[in-house]
């Protein structure tokens, strides 16, 4: 018997995809992203904190010493304000595992540019 499957990353980004639009009031991702009430987050994995040019981070930030890797990442998009008092952003978090897990893979799924590297 044959089986046929879609590579789990595939299947994770499209779902983080979804998860996305609970970020996409104040980010954006993927060619001709631009800051909005928070930045752009297209290579963001191992992007050190505060460095995307043209948008003003808090002091917090800015000193905060982070690199954003997925462990920091996931911690983050869990509960902000656990992770760094003093942070502009105003997000609760997302509560499930496997919604953080969907939303890493889809962010992972763009490069600094913003080209789709699916």
């Amino acid at each position: 018997m044959a089986s046929f499957s879609v590579p789990a990353q595939a299947q994770d980004a499209a779902a983080g995809e979804v998860v996305f639009r609970k970020c996409r009031a104040c980010h954006q991702v993927g060619e001709g992203a631009r800051n909005l009430v928070g930045p752009q987050l297209n290579g963001v994995i191992g992007r050190p904190a505060a460095t995307v040019e043209g948008y003003s981070y808090s002091q917090a930030m800015k000193e905060s010493g982070i690199t954003w890797d997925e462990a920091n990442l996931k911690h983050w998009m869990q509960n902000p304000r656990d992770v760094l008092r003093g942070t502009k952003m105003v997000f609760a978090g997302l509560p499930k595992d496997e919604e953080v897990a969907n939303l890493l893979a889809y962010l992972k799924s763009f490069d600094r540019d913003g080209k789709s590297v699916r």
